[in-house]
């Protein structure tokens, strides 16, 4: 396994490639944008159709009672409500899959373009399966993913990594997905529809507003490249490709790790002594929103409301059909501050609580600000103005969110560098990690939050 990571350490310096240049990457995005039919119109609610207004139960649902629900979501302290809102009930973990193979010393990855009905430009680079459990047991009566086989055997090929994580817990209510990587020895065919990829060129494709989607993003944070003490000599092999060694040095120097028990200890007071309750109710019991035919709205400023699509993709499993899709309002800021502290690089991370998280409480990025946010400490404050001043900007760019359950979604994730700051001036629940800490902490399951995840995928050298 460490020869495989330190292969995917190799793939990440070669930021260009010969069997698939970049340009030729983006030509083959534009002409599948050109050639594929993609028509998303806004509906209703119809009696007697496949998706429904649940009158019984409270929730808009289909007939198979699969893929996913909208329901209402009631957030209270001793009986004191604190917010009220609709929430997506998917209660089944999906494959969220790469599959990786070695050419000439190097790790590729098999990356799919594919097209999701919410998606602000149409066609995102994707993981080599990206599926929901009622995708590949067929209940919309199309064929089986493509590569599904090679996850469903897994256990056949060298596993990378295989971990269930948290999706967005102020849009789905204890959602998780399957993320993996495996490495395939075999011949594989490379249909219409995908590429062999190095990871560096991944990460150059990530520096384009809302190209890369974010089920790729939270794989490719899940690789464990800390897990391994790599030698000096390993390192002087990988130096001849490296582009910023110092930040190299600061990211691996002596894989530390730095700060897990604080910050367990601060996750585990928040659950333990997190006197409040989560429960779906009703979406017509919810004060301040209305449900119609068309979809469910608030009767004030909201983050999001949910509305009704017809929706037309040619070349998927089913061309046509209707759902609901969660209609961002505005776009969030989800930011980390990063310092080099003692030849280190430390990023600066907070125990955040989430209505629909998992586990409840999860290790977030320095900043979560959505349209409406009421997140307002000196930290926060500090860091828009180094974001305003443009001082210390590493990364500024557009992410789309999962447009197979959100429309148009797409958020600004940046990353700011920054003075250290002594950890006895930071507010409650924020701590400096080292690179190596947070990839030790992402192995596990439910630790790091997906905000974090997509951060922590941007980091380059």
């Amino acid at each position: 396994m460490k020869a495989d990571i330190l292969k995917i350490l190799k793939s990440w310096m070669i930021k260009e490639d010969t069997m698939n240049p970049t340009d030729e990457i983006m030509n083959w995005i534009e002409k599948m944008n050109d050639n594929t039919v993609v028509n998303v119109k806004e509906s209703c609610l119809v009696e007697n159709e496949y998706w429904y207004f649940n009158e019984e139960k409270g929730c808009i649902e289909n007939r198979g009672n699969d893929f996913f629900s909208v329901w209402g979501l009631r957030y209270s302290c001793k009986g004191e409500v604190l917010h009220e809102q609709p929430i997506i009930f998917q209660p089944e973990i999906g494959f969220l899959g790469i599959i990786c193979k070695e050419f000439d010393g190097v790790m590729y990855f098999l990356m799919q373009a594919k097209i999701e009905p919410g998606n602000i430009n149409c066609v995102q680079i994707s993981p080599t399966i990206q599926a929901t459990k009622s995708n590949f047991l067929r209940a919309h009566g199309g064929k089986l993913p493509d590569y599904f086989d090679y996850f469903s055997n897994a256990n056949e090929y060298t596993i990378i990594f295989d971990q269930v994580q948290s999706e967005q817990g102020t849009r789905f209510y204890k959602k998780r997905n399957r993320n993996i990587m495996i490495r395939v020895d075999e011949e594989i065919e490379v249909l219409p529809n995908f590429k062999w990829m190095t990871l560096g060129q991944i990460k150059e494709l990530m520096k384009i507003d809302n190209l890369v989607n974010m089920d790729t993003r939270t794989v490719l944070s899940c690789i464990p490249i800390s897990t391994y003490i790599y030698s000096a000599g390993e390192l002087r092999e990988l130096w001849k490709d490296i582009h910023d060694e110092e930040m190299f040095n600061t990211i691996f120097k002596a894989n530390i790790q730095d700060g897990i028990e604080e910050v367990y200890n601060s996750m585990n007071e928040k659950k333990m002594f997190l006197d409040v309750d989560s429960r779906l109710v009703h979406l017509r019991s919810l004060d301040n929103w209305t449900v119609n035919k068309s979809g469910i709205f608030c009767n004030s400023d909201a983050n999001f409301e949910v509305k009704i699509y017809d929706i037309e993709i040619s070349g998927r499993e089913v061309r046509m059909w209707k759902q609901p899709l969660l209609r961002s309002l505005g776009v969030g800021v989800f930011g980390l501050m990063v310092c080099r502290h003692e030849g280190i690089c430390k990023f600066l991370v907070s125990v955040r609580q989430e209505i629909g998280a998992f586990d409840s409480v999860e290790i977030g990025p320095t900043v979560f600000k959505e349209h409406i946010s009421q997140e307002d400490n000196w930290i926060t404050n500090y860091f828009f103005k180094c974001l305003d001043e443009k001082k210390g900007v590493v990364f500024d760019g557009l992410f789309s969110e999962e447009g197979g359950r959100f429309y148009h979604e797409q958020n600004r994730n940046v990353i700011v560098e920054v003075d250290y700051i002594l950890p006895e001036e930071l507010p409650e629940g924020y701590f400096w990690m080292s690179y190596s800490t947070l990839n030790s902490l992402v192995q596990i399951n439910n630790c790091l939050n997906i905000q974090l995840r997509n951060l922590m995928s941007i980091i380059d050298l």
